[in-house]
Order: C-alpha cells, then structure tokens, then sequence
C-alpha cells in the first residue's frame, strides 16, 4: 500500500442526474419500503421536490470516485485482494430525485492491520450550487496478498 495516498485528493467527478427511476429502483433493490421513495405525491406531501433516495443512494456516486482511488497507479491496491469493510454517511440534506450531484473524494488514512492494510476515504458530494449533501466515508480492507 502507498501511505503517500493520504492526503491525496482526486478530481471532482462529473455531474450525476439523479433519476426519479434510478431512485425507485434503488429503494426496491434495497427494501426501502416507505412511500416517499417510490411515489411523488407521497414526497411532496413530506417536503420534498420529488421521490427521496434511501440513506445508501450515495454509494451510487461515491463509487465513482472510489474507481478514481482503484485505477490510481501508483496506489498499491489490488481489485482482488480488496474488501469494502466499513461505510458511513453524513448528511446535510437528503438526495432527491433531480439533484445533480457532484463528488470530490480525499484519502484521509491508511492502517497496518495484521499485515494488511484499511484505507479509508472520504467522498464529500455537493448539489449544483455547490452546497454540501452528504459526505460518504467508506473503509477499504486491502489484503497483502501473502498467505499466512
């Protein structure tokens, strides 16, 4: 594992359109049952512009700047010795279908753990207008690729 990764901030990624559809389908994939992430009307009646993403949605755009961190050359992280071991959220507001939403991800440390390593970042994902949504942490198990 490089340890000059920490620190290292990538590109903002590209603007990502959050599809009512994309949101619909995302609740039902992952059991979010509640009625304002499937219908309008039950959104709006709650406050919002248009169906709301499950907590998790932000995985969709985070994994974006995580494929920055894997093809990273220099990184030392193999795909097939890498586990996704921890993922946290923390929101200002909640994702909405029509958000368009941009994601700049930071590397802010890496761990020795038994000869392995843990990685962990930080995507923090703004609207259009450039106001926080949620910043996505998630942690990276990267094995050392030696058999015990």
């Amino acid at each position: 594992m490089n340890n000059d990764l920490v620190g290292r901030e990538f590109p903002p990624t590209a603007p990502y359109l959050v599809g009512r559809e994309k949101v619909r389908e995302f609740a039902r994939a992952v059991f979010a049952d509640a009625p304002q992430h499937t219908d309008v009307e039950a959104a709006r009646a709650a406050g919002y512009a248009d169906v709301v993403a499950p907590p998790t949605f932000a995985m969709v755009i985070q994994d974006l700047t995580l494929q920055q961190l894997l093809g990273e050359p220099d990184s030392g992280i193999v795909l097939a010795r890498t586990i996704h071991a921890e993922q946290r959220f923390t929101y200002s507001r909640p994702i909405v279908a029509g958000d368009e939403l941009t994601a700049k991800l930071a590397v802010t440390g890496i761990r020795a753990l038994g000869g392995n390593s843990m990685i962990t970042s930080d995507a923090t994902i703004t609207d259009a207008d450039g106001r926080h949504v949620v910043t996505a942490t998630s942690v990276l198990l990267v094995g050392s690729g030696e058999d015990a």
